[in-house]
C-alpha cells in the first residue's frame, strides 16, 4: 500500500514537472512589427495589460517574466521620450506582450502548484498581516522564492518547502485577527490595576467574559470576518464602559444621598435646556426622562424632513453641473476650431510661461530633450496611501493649466517613492499614486483617457540618498510630463 502511494506522488510530481516545464525552455514569440500602429497607443495598451496582470498577482505569481516585461514598457517609454524611432519603440512593446504572456502562462502553472499556498497568503493579507510590515515581508520573500524556484523549472523545491511558507501565513493571519483585541486587553488590565474587582465588579466580569469569549470564538471561526468584528467591536464597547463604570462608582463613593440626586438631576436639566424644553425639575426623573425622548423623536422628524430638501437640492446641483460641463465642451471645440496657442507658439515659449505657473516651492519645471517635466514638491498624499487630498486641488489646477497651454499633449505620470518598506509594496503604491493624479485629469476634462499613462517606479529612481529624513521626502514625489504635438496642431 505504502509502495502504492510513494508510486502515486512521484506520478503527481512527473505530471506536474511536466506542465510547469512545457513553456520554460520554449524560445519568446515576439510578434512582428506592424509600422502602421501609433506607438503611444499601443505604450498605453501594454500599460494598462501590465496593471491589469498586477490585480491579479502576476507580478508575485511570475516575479522574473512580469518585471522582464515592466522593464520592457519603461524602455518603450524612455525611447518615446528620447525620440526614437517609431520601429524601435514599438519592437520594445512587443517584447513586453511577449514577456507577459510568458508570466501570465507561468501564473497558471504556480497557481496550480502552489494553490494552497496562495490561498494561505490571500487570507492572511485579507485579515490585515501586512500591516505587520516586516514579518509580512519575510513571509513574501519566502513566498516569492517558491515562485521563482518554479520559473527556473525546480518544482520539486517548491513543493518541499511551501509548508514552511504555508505555516507562516497562517499564523500572520491569525495574529492580526486578534490583534483586534489587544486594546481591549489593556484597557482590562488597566481597570484591573485601579482596582476594578471591588469598584466595578460586575462590569469586570461582564468585560473579562467578553473579550475570553471573543478570543475563543476567533480561534474556531477565523473566517467568519463580519462576526468577528461585530463581536470585537462589543468587546472594545464593554473594556471602556467598564472603565467609565469605575471613574462614576468612584465618584458617587465621595458624595452624599443629595448630592448624587442633585447631581444627576442637573444632567437632565442641561439636555432639556439645549432643547428649549420647559423646566420639569419639579416632577419625578421618570418623566423629565420621557419628555427629553419626546423632544428628540420631533427634532428627528425635523431632521428627516431637512434631509429630503437636501436631496431635491443636491439633484439641481448636479443637473447644474451638467449643464456646465456641456458648456466647457462646447467652449473646447470652440478652441479647438480656432488657431492652436500650440501651434503658434514654440516650445520655448511653452516652457517659459509653464513656469512661471509654479512658486519654487510647488515644483520643479525643467526640459528634457522635447518634453516639459514638472516635479511636484509639495505633493502629498496621506501615509501609505493613494487619496488625493483637497489641500493639492490649487496644486492639480495649475498641472491641468499647464497641460492645456500644449492643448492636447501626451503626458506621462510618474510616482516614486522612498526606499521605507518591500519593493513589491512600494512599487504599488508609487503605481496607485500615479494612478489617481491619472485619474483625476481625465475626470476634470483635462485630457483624453488615450493621451495620458501612469507609471510607478517605487524607490528604483531616488534623486537622493534614502539615508536621511530630508532625502526620503524629496525621492517621494510625483512627476508629470508632458510631450507636445505641435506638428498636428494638437
Amino acid at each position: 500500500m505504502l509502495i502504492r502511494k510513494k508510486i502515486g506522488i512521484m506520478a503527481v510530481l512527473t505530471v506536474l514537472v511536466c506542465f510547469l516545464g512545457a513553456c520554460a525552455g520554449s524560445k519568446l514569440q515576439v510578434a512582428p512589427i506592424v509600422t502602421s500602429e501609433d506607438p503611444i497607443e499601443q505604450i498605453n495598451s501594454l500599460d494598462k495589460d501590465i496593471a491589469k496582470a498586477r490585480k491579479n498577482r502576476l507580478n508575485v505569481l511570475s516575479p522574473t517574466w512580469f518585471g522582464k516585461a515592466e522593464t520592457s514598457l519603461f524602455e518603450a517609454k524612455k525611447g518615446l521620450r528620447s525620440g526614437d524611432k517609431p520601429s524601435e519603440i514599438l519592437q520594445k512593446v512587443n517584447y513586453g506582450r511577449a514577456q507577459l504572456q510568458r508570466a501570465e502562462d507561468m501564473g497558471k502553472r504556480v497557481r496550480t502548484a502552489l494553490i494552497d499556498v496562495i490561498k494561505a497568503r490571500e487570507r492572511a493579507r485579507v485579515a490585515g498581516a501586512t500591516n505587520f510590515r516586516k514579518d509580512y515581508s519575510e513571509a513574501d520573500e519566502k513566498f516569492l522564492e517558491l515562485t521563482k524556484a518554479i520559473e527556473k523549472n525546480n518544482l520539486r523545491w517548491a513543493l518541499k518547502n511551501r509548508a514552511k511558507v504555508i505555516r507562516d501565513f497562517d499564523e500572520l493571519e491569525l495574529r492580526a485577527i486578534k490583534d483586534v483585541l489587544v486594546e481591549v486587553g489593556k484597557l482590562i488590565n488597566e481597570a484591573k490595576k485601579r482596582g476594578a474587582r471591588k469598584i466595578a465588579p460586575k462590569m469586570f466580569t461582564v468585560a473579562q467574559e467578553k473579550l475570553s469569549d471573543v478570543d475563543a470564538f476567533i480561534s474556531e471561526h477565523r473566517y467568519e470576518k463580519q462576526k468577528i468584528d461585530e463581536q470585537a467591536s462589543e468587546a472594545l464597547f464593554q473594556a471602556r464602559r467598564l472603565l467609565q463604570v469605575m471613574r462614576q462608582s468612584e465618584k458617587i463613593r465621595t458624595m452624599k444621598p443629595e448630592e448624587i440626586t442633585l447631581w444627576f438631576e442637573g444632567m437632565l436639566h442641561k439636555m432639556t435646556s439645549k432643547l428649549s424644553a420647559t423646566d420639569i425639575r419639579d416632577e419625578d426623573f421618570e418623566t423629565q426622562v420621557k419628555d427629553i425622548l419626546g423632544l428628540v423623536t420631533t427634532l428627528q422628524e425635523d431632521y428627516q424632513f431637512m434631509v429630503g430638501k437636501k436631496n431635491v437640492l443636491q439633484a439641481e446641483i448636479l443637473d447644474l453641473e451638467k449643464r456646465i460641463a456641456s458648456l466647457e465642451i462646447t467652449v473646447r471645440k470652440e478652441r479647438a476650431a480656432k488657431d492652436s496657442l500650440a501651434a503658434e507658439m514654440g516650445f520655448n515659449e511653452f516652457y517659459s510661461n509653464v513656469r512661471s505657473y509654479f512658486k519654487p516651492s510647488e515644483a520643479e519645471v525643467y526640459k528634457q530633450g522635447n518634453q516639459l517635466v514638472i516635479r511636484l514638491r509639495s505633493m502629498q498624499f496621506p501615509v501609505g496611501k493613494e487619496v488625493i487630498m483637497s489641500g493639492n486641488y490649487a496644486l492639480l489646477s495649475k498641472i491641468q493649466r499647464a497641460i492645456r497651454t500644449f492643448g492636447q499633449p501626451d503626458v506621462i505620470i510618474e510616482g516614486h517613492t522612498d526606499s521605507t518598506g518591500s519593493d513589491d509594496l512600494n512599487e504599488y503604491l508609487s503605481k496607485q499614486r500615479a494612478e489617481a493624479v491619472r485619474e483625476y485629469l481625465v475626470a476634470n476634462g483635462t485630457i483624453t483617457y488615450e493621451r495620458i499613462s501612469a507609471i510607478g517606479y517605487g524607490s528604483k529612481q531616488p534623486l537622493t540618498s534614502n539615508k536621511t529624513a530630508e532625502g526620503r521626502s524629496i525621492n517621494r514625489r510625483i512627476d508629470v510630463l508632458i510631450m507636445p504635438r505641435l506638428e498636428t496642431g494638437q
